[in-house]
């Protein structure tokens, strides 16, 4: 897409107001407030400033797309324009083709073709993004978007060399919107509409990031091992997510269409692409407001550049993409996480917060009823682990029954935690079986496992660290609420969420953290951020609980809480299995112990029966007389 070269602003009058009176409210007023001044203002502003506001709402959709992809989905994409281009031509062919006119016009008349373009370039973006995503999404690092960049040129000479299309000429008399009988053809009329679509734009985005499959969005960027574990099928939320954002950019593309009433693929391009994941990156990545603010940034600094450049240097030119790109520098250094965290730092003295909503009433989760007492519910059998020439573990078999703590020990490097991650589905077995609730798990990923009843930590904490503690407790039961993506937007998961973040808050409590239940996770201390990461595993009401190093980190009078919780859990039938490298904590915790050697069993037994084990102390070496004094502490 290409703007107008020059906008009068009147950003300065409407700060001025929002200041005025910012002191007496909250966020959601202020947002209220500065839209009722643009549709107030919208009837009395010039032309080419109305023009210019409806090319930054488009920008801006498409970047509230990039900012649920890359910001918080942790996905980049380069080929955003692409998509834009695809809901564009879409509506500019359904409404100017002549076999198409044809067919369609006397189902829907003319002023329905643009209708059904928008539904043609919806229903094409949905099939190409969901065919694109399934390849590109399992790439990694640099991989991921350099594959966008590569299909982002394909689908751009694409458009420049169909002739149905227009070919590079593209296609022109592309009609105006109609509504009811009404025309859109006044571009101060569709731009009432395009922001209109904005708005409710982010305001679905926003009901979707503060739900559970919201929580399960966030945790794609970089927690995907811990999402799995929680149940959550990150492939498959990957590629909703990439298809998602395809959309948005489509819609962009057939309001572009009818506000330009023309097409080419020049406002398609990579150049383009690249402008559409800066104002993302600029407004504030993982802020849905940031990429409102990234689009009027960018789209007004390349005007005023294209304006005052040439009278500075007496030639015209390009220069504007050199001092465009030396700027744009200069605010990624400046403002590493974008513009919009800092105004809100800035202005959170001056504002109210805001007043937590009553939940409504909580539906009831799902419940899972606990095996029996003493009956296994997970076992290991001749369990081996090679990595090439390695063997990381060796014929291991070992059970957990219900109702006991059962502790795996051993020196580091024993195999530990490779053992730990195939039992808990992270890792498969080279050879044997690990069965879950009697059911034999093959190859299933470690979302089948939690959704058969296993709850785990981590050895190295996996939290959302910018979340509440309370959110990441709630992700841990994911799996017991079912409320999909469309009820989310649309907010009919209230009942459900409250379920949730209930629940989650009863586990906070009942694991000491209460007082914490509304701050950071990443401002906790280390051991307190291993306890979130149990009441995290709690949630999601596990028959059989694995937890990696739970004590580490912990001081004295914690450790003695952990104990007494698991002690109460023990009794409640749950099943554990703690690696922990604390021998005193070990010893007067477990009821049965399994030791590891250079990947190896080499004892199973009661405390005391592993506490004068000849071999077992011999394994580890100086910390013998710590082992052996560990019981009687």
């Amino acid at each position: 897409m290409s703007a107008p070269t020059s906008t009068p602003s009147t950003a300065s009058a409407v700060a001025s107001a929002s200041a005025a009176v910012s002191g007496l409210l909250t966020r959601t007023q202020l947002t209220a407030l500065a839209v009722a001044l643009l549709a107030i203002t919208w009837g009395f502003l010039p032309e080419f400033t109305v023009v210019v506001m409806s090319y930054i709402g488009l920008y801006s959709i498409v970047a509230v797309g990039l900012v649920m992809l890359t910001g918080v989905g942790g996905m980049t994409s380069f080929g955003q324009a692409a998509f834009v281009g695809i809901g564009a031509y879409a509506t500019a062919w359904a409404c100017t083709s002549p076999a198409a006119v044809q067919a369609l016009s006397g189902w829907v008349g003319m002023g329905g073709l643009p209708w059904v373009g928008l539904v043609l370039g919806l229903g094409l973006t949905f099939i190409v993004a969901w065919a694109l995503g399934s390849v590109t999404l399992k790439l990694s690092g640099h991989y991921l978007p350099l594959c966008t960049i590569a299909w982002s040129l394909s689908l751009y000479y694409l458009f420049g060399n169909m002739q149905f299309l227009g070919g590079q000429t593209g296609i022109t008399g592309v009609p105006p919107l109609t509504i009811a009988g009404y025309s859109l053809a006044d571009p101060r009329v569709l731009g009432v509409l395009i922001w209109g679509v904005l708005l409710v734009s982010m305001w679905l985005m926003h009901n979707l990031l503060d739900s559970r499959e919201g929580r399960a969005i966030r945790a794609l960027k970089g927690g995907r091992v811990m999402a799995e574990s929680m149940g959550v099928d990150t492939a498959h939320y990957r590629i909703k997510l990439f298809v998602l954002a395809a959309l948005l950019a489509a819609v962009s593309g057939w309001l572009y269409a009818h506000m330009q009433r023309f097409v080419n693929p020049s406002p398609f391009n990579l150049n383009i692409g690249i402008e559409y994941l800066f104002m993302a990156v600029v407004g504030g990545a993982g802020h849905l407001w940031g990429a409102v603010l990234g689009a009027t940034v960018i789209t007004l600094l390349k005007q005023k550049l294209q304006d005052v450049l040439p009278s500075l240097l007496g030639t015209s030119g390009n220069f504007e993409v050199v001092v465009f790109g030396l700027l744009m520098i200069f605010v990624l250094q400046r403002f590493a996480d974008g513009m919009w965290p800092t105004l809100q730092r800035l202005s959170s003295r001056l504002l109210r917060p805001s007043k937590v909503s009553p939940a409504k009433s909580a539906v009831v989760l799902e419940q899972h009823t606990l095996p029996a007492s003493g009956s296994v519910i997970l076992e290991a059998k001749n369990v081996t682990k090679r990595f090439g020439g390695l063997v990381a573990n060796n014929d291991v078999s070992m059970s957990i029954q219900a109702g006991e703590v059962h502790a795996l020990i051993g020196p580091n490097g024993a195999g530990k935690s490779t053992f730990f991650n195939m039992i808990s589905g992270v890792d498969d077995p080279t050879e044997g079986d690990v069965r879950l609730m009697d059911k034999v798990m093959g190859k299933s990923p470690s979302r089948d496992f939690a959704a058969l009843g296993l709850g785990r930590t981590f050895q190295h904490v996996r939290l959302l660290g910018q979340r509440s503690v309370v959110e990441n407790v709630a992700l841990g039961a994911h799996r017991r609420a079912h409320k999909g993506w469309i009820a989310s937007m649309l907010r009919l998961d209230r009942g459900e969420e409250a379920a949730l973040l209930a629940e989650a808050r009863r586990q906070i409590e009942r694991c000491g953290l209460g007082e914490f239940a509304d701050v950071p996770a990443a401002s906790l201390a280390l051991g307190q951020q291993r306890i979130v990461e149990i009441a995290r595993a709690l949630a999601g009401q596990p028959a059989v609980l694995l937890l990696d190093e739970p004590a580490a980190g912990l001081r004295h009078l914690e450790k003695r809480a952990l104990a007494d919780l698991l002690t109460q859990l023990r009794a409640e039938g749950l099943g554990i299995l703690v690696v922990e490298h604390d021998m005193e904590f070990v010893m007067n915790l477990a009821d049965r112990i399994t030791v590891l050697e250079f990947g190896t069993v080499i004892a199973t037994g009661t405390p005391t029966e592993i506490q004068n084990n000849q071999r077992v102390l011999d394994a580890y070496l100086g910390g013998a007389d710590d082992l052996a004094a560990g019981i009687t502490k």
